[in-house]
């Protein structure tokens, strides 16, 4: 699709990304059509192939963007301000809300399991998900270093990594089995060994 989208243009290529995102978290990569998201966002083929001319491929990376940007908002504005151990808390208990909310719908499963494994610009668009979103963790943890409730030499990009990875394994399994208690369990022990830290330091 060449040129500038007006607003009209713009919200008819929202809506399809939308719905083909609900499409593709019920019914999967594989099985999923464009049919399917034709009849769910009433376009027609003519109208899909202008906001796509490349077709499936060029969608999937549409969609794979706005899971990976409605993870982080999810997350907002808790995740943007991470200066207080309240925030922390306030942060951890509107994740586990979300996922506990979204279930089997949760952008973050069709993320990894569906979407992000199907070519390689989805993958590019989960790596940096997992970049910013780790970023948003570590400047987190910098933040609580200079408000002197964490000690100035911990190790932030590691502390960060182990914390996203434990809330990925937590969503997981949580996919898996229905249950919340490993994500609770993972943010729980990653926020407390923080503050054992910051005790530790003091």
């Amino acid at each position: 699709m060449r040129g500038e989208l007006t607003a009209k243009g713009k919200a008819t290529r929202g809506r399809i990304v939308e719905g083909a995102a609900a499409v593709l978290r019920e019914r999967g990569v594989a099985s999923a059509t464009l049919d399917d998201v034709m009849a769910r966002t009433s376009t027609s083929k003519s109208q899909l192939f202008h906001y796509f001319p490349a077709g499936k491929d060029e969608l999937l990376v549409a969609v794979a963007q706005f899971e990976a940007d409605q993870v982080l908002e999810d997350q907002q504005p808790y995740l943007g301000r991470l200066d207080s151990w309240e925030a922390w808390e306030q942060w951890r208990n509107v994740v586990i809300e979300r996922y506990e909310e979204q279930g089997d719908e949760c952008p973050l499963g069709s993320l990894f399991l569906q979407i992000g494994r199907t070519t390689p610009g989805t993958r590019a668009i989960v790596v940096e998900l997992l970049r910013q979103w780790q970023e948003s963790l570590a400047e987190g943890i910098r933040a609580l270093q200079a408000a002197g409730l964490l000690p100035a030499g911990l190790d932030v990009d590691r502390r960060a990594a182990a914390l996203l990875t434990a809330i990925q394994g937590g969503v997981s399994i949580l996919l898996s089995t229905g249950r919340s208690a490993h994500l609770r369990a993972a943010l729980d022990q990653g926020i407390a060994d923080l503050r054992r830290e910051g005790r530790a330091d003091a």
